[in-house]
Formats: structure tokens, sequence, C-alpha cells
């Protein structure tokens, strides 16, 4: 089972803009959200997971096609920034 939520881990963390960012600035913090919302994860992959570079973990999310991705638009991050070129360049 817990495999399981070490994939959603990862795989929320590269397309999550929000959760990317809280990971990066408290991964306990952030692991501690995972596991309030019910996912588990035993001592070991807790561990493994809150020392994942959070640049490399962007890199990923940067090479992903935006259409995966959920975007953190009320913060201004990296893709609510495109969207929001995408759009100015669209009225002009």
């Amino acid at each position: 089972m817990s495999q399981r939520s070490v994939e959603w881990v990862v795989g929320r963390l590269v397309t999550d803009e929000a959760f990317r960012r809280r990971f990066a600035a408290d991964p306990g913090a952030a692991l501690a959200e995972v596991l309030g919302a019910g996912h588990e994860l035993t001592p070991c992959e807790s561990r493994v997971l809150a020392v994942l570079d959070p640049a490399v973990v962007e890199r990923c999310a940067r090479n992903l096609d935006p259409r995966l991705l959920k975007a953190d638009l009320a913060d201004g991050g990296f893709w609510g920034a495109a969207l929001e070129r995408s759009r100015s360049t669209r009225r002009k």
C-alpha cells in the first residue's frame, strides 16, 4: 500500500505547483499533509522523500506538458506567469 503513496507523492510533486512549493519550503510539513490526507508512508519512505532535491523535482515539472500540471495561478507561479504572458500576447 505505501508504494502507491510514494508514487502519489512523487506524481503530486511533479504536477502540483503549490504542493511543490510547500514541499521545497518544508518537506516535513508537506509529508505530514500527505499522511493527514490518509496516505501511508513508512518512516524510511518519509525520510527518503524528505531529502528529494526540490530543483530536480522542479526540472521534472518543467519538462512535462503544461496540460498535465496543476498550476498555482493564485500565487503567480511559473505556469501562472506563462499563462498571463500568453493571454497578454493574444490581446495585442
